[in-house]
């Protein structure tokens, strides 16, 4: 089964990395179910986000892309590995 793609403009995109409250909602509305970045503080505190936040750093640091743009700026990828406080991998 094909994954269905999620049309998100950028005022759904945080220029810190990752997806808005609205891009969330947005992709909500287009079936997805997203939830917001866990960071290493609130990892402590959970279990649960203690392992959401583990498997997200396994999949995005495998991931093929460079760290930075042509121009010497973060990517996606590495704002959003930030984000997530992935700080071995960003």
């Amino acid at each position: 089964m094909a994954r269905k793609r999620i049309k998100l403009t950028s005022k759904h995109k945080d220029p810190k990395g990752g997806l808005n409250a609205a891009g969330r909602r947005a992709a909500k509305r287009q079936g997805s179910n997203l939830k917001p970045p866990v960071s290493a503080k609130q990892a402590k505190r959970s279990p649960k986000a203690a392992g959401r936040r583990r498997s997200f750093c396994a999949r995005m640091g495998g991931m093929k892309g460079p760290m930075k743009d042509k121009k010497g700026r973060p990517t996606r990828k590495a704002l959003a590995l930030k984000k997530w406080d992935c700080s071995s991998l960003a």
